[in-house]
């Protein structure tokens, strides 16, 4: 005989999830805006490019902060190869890989990658972001989720 026991605290554990999740603070308040960059209310502002369709995210220090970002550089391979992180690399829905750039202060910009082979964590690609571009390596696919506004 199996008893009910567990399947009757389903829906009191999911109650009290829920509630747990909604007391959570959202993201806290800032108060340092620069120029044209984020609202005080906002961690990152997302300007959409209407010809590629790619965002340039403006973070908070905050923002920054929270998301612990991480960054390392493009390294130059044989020919015109170049060498990141495998921790960098993002694949989208449709398999397309990318990787953020860092291309100025509090800026993350997501860039195409072509991967040509991948060996012990050092992804070789044949096209990419210039040697010595700073790409993120923590933080990326939080990024992702900025641009595309998959918290709402």
């Amino acid at each position: 005989m199996t008893s009910q026991q567990p399947l009757r605290r389903l829906p009191l554990a999911a109650a009290v999830c829920a509630a747990l999740l909604f007391a959570l603070p959202s993201c806290a308040q800032t108060t340092a805006a620069t120029p044209a960059a984020v609202s005080a209310n906002e961690p990152a502002k997302v300007e959409k490019n209407a010809a590629t369709g790619i965002a340039k995210l403006t973070l908070t220090e905050k923002g920054i902060e929270r998301l612990d970002l991480k960054t390392d550089t493009v390294k130059a391979g044989t020919g015109t190869a170049v060498l990141l992180p495998y921790a960098a690399l993002l694949y989208d829905a449709g398999g397309k890989t990318w990787v953020y750039t860092n291309p100025a202060p509090r800026v993350y910009q997501r860039e195409p990658v072509t991967v040509a082979k991948v060996e012990s964590g050092v992804v070789t690609a044949s096209a990419g972001p210039a040697v010595g571009t700073a790409v993120v390596t923590v933080g990326a696919a939080e990024l992702f989720g900025a641009e595309f506004d998959t918290a709402h």
